[in-house]
């Protein structure tokens, strides 16, 4: 079990380097932008969430695997990123993956330090929005927690499902799996189809 938590958070780490670096290659950024924004985007939103469950030190200090990891996905976008350009919209489709890891690892990790089910799934969505904030406000544009389809709800109910089979005794991976599966898959939808929540109006001038 540990293992697998360990491979799957290590993933997550990786899709979402990927995503922190190509946008960064697109914004134009040096090398060692490149790999801030990788490493920014990987690892900020564990970082909260470890201090705020109080997992002294961050697994992604205490551990080098998960910064070597950024590391090594931020080079591969470097030098690679054309190829990964060729993929369908690849921003959206790693921070959309990376999304639905974090989401549900977020949540079993906040469960297995005594949090009830509600906070666990706060943090989970902390967990999983986190590296795309930093990733955004580095390149000084409005996160996409903000203004895209279904972010943070896709979060919320990946990181539930591992919630509800928590309280109802059901192992945890496949219930992992499953949160993970509906995460992405929302958030998928919602670029495929537009789908979002409503949007504030500014009210017209003069009114």
């Amino acid at each position: 079990m540990s293992f697998l938590v360990l491979l799957f958070d290590l993933i997550g780490t990786f899709v979402f380097a990927l995503s922190g670096g190509t946008l960064a290659v697109r914004h134009r950024l040096d090398f060692f932008g490149v790999l801030v924004l990788s490493c920014a985007a990987a690892v900020s939103g564990g970082l909260a969430r470890d201090v705020m469950i109080g997992a002294q030190p961050p697994a992604a200090l205490a551990d080098w695997r998960y910064l070597a990891t950024a590391m090594v996905a931020g080079v591969l976008t470097f030098y690679r990123h054309q190829s990964i350009e060729h993929m369908r919209n690849p921003v959206q489709l790693f921070d959309a993956a990376g999304l639905a890891l974090f989401a549900v690892l977020g949540t079993g990790k906040a469960l297995a330090f005594g949090l009830s089910p509600f906070a666990a799934v706060l943090l989970g969505m902390i967990s999983g929005i986190g590296g795309g904030i930093a990733r955004d406000l580095l390149v000084a544009r409005t996160p996409v927690v903000l203004r895209a389809e279904l972010y943070a709800v896709a979060a919320l109910a990946g990181g539930g499902v591992v919630a509800v089979a928590h309280v109802a005794g059901l192992p945890q991976t496949p219930a992992m799996a499953a949160g993970a599966v509906v995460c992405f898959g929302l958030r998928f939808m919602a670029i495929r189809h537009g789908w979002h929540l409503p949007v504030a109006r500014a009210p017209e001038d003069g009114r």
